[in-house]
């Protein structure tokens, strides 16, 4: 199958970021717990509960927005419209105009998407990897997994969702112009106000040196918990 416009394969997935955020880290990395707020009437925390609801599978590329992919990745968790349905509606009871959704994670990152498009067939939270429990590097103990549009829009380490009535007040996690409403990957939305082509080459050139940076960060982690 061929790349997305802009793409590359880089082979393997990386842990990646905003670099003020690669010295952070979650401080549960086994318990899931999962708080839903905002436009509701009422504030949930969600733990066991997610056990209750079904448990898919699947297989999907993984694009990043400075342009590296990884791709038939193996997917497990819960589908984001089954908890909707089965906890969000029927114990929170968001507002019918909450369609603005924001993700809030344990290294506080944030980001946000549509809900007509978290609802999608494909968007999960996922708490499994290949067969194996999610590891810090790729989003221990809960991830959101949206293929369909770049990674940013994936938190890893999530800990909160909130149903929003508007996007205000919402400030992104990087520069605004860096947070698409929605980041398809397929119509190149990297960002606000600039091309997505001219995005794409000034980010790639920060590839390298990124990933450099959350690696030694990660394993300057491990060492520091090893010695606790």
């Amino acid at each position: 199958m061929t790349l997305p416009v802009g793409q590359f394969d880089i082979g393997e997935m990386p842990r990646f970021g905003l670099t003020r955020f690669a010295d952070r880290f979650p401080d549960e990395v086994k318990k899931i717990q999962l708080g839903i707020g905002g436009d509701v009437e009422h504030l949930v925390e969600v733990a066991d509960e997610l056990s209750n609801l079904p448990r898919v599978k699947q297989i999907s590329d993984f694009h990043c927005v400075t342009t590296w992919s990884c791709r038939g990745l193996e997917w497990e968790g819960i589908l984001f419209k089954d908890l909707y349905a089965n906890i969000v509606l029927p114990l929170a009871r968001p507002r019918p105009e909450a369609s603005f959704v924001v993700f809030r994670c344990q290294d506080g990152y944030r980001s946000s998407l549509q809900l007509s498009d978290l609802l999608a067939d494909n968007v999960m939270l996922a708490d499994r990897l290949n067969g194996e429990a999610l590891s810090i590097s790729n989003g221990a103990p809960l991830r959101l997994v949206a293929p369909a549009h770049y990674g940013y829009k994936s938190p890893k380490h999530l800990n909160r969702i909130e149903f929003r009535l508007t996007d205000k007040n919402y400030r992104p996690a990087g520069l605004r112009f860096m947070e698409h409403p929605r980041a398809r990957v397929e119509m190149e939305e990297r960002g606000i106000g600039i091309p997505g082509w001219l995005l794409r080459h000034v980010y790639r050139r920060s590839v390298g040196s990124n990933r450099k940076l959350f690696k030694r960060a990660l394993e300057q982690h491990l060492a520091d918990t090893k010695r606790r």
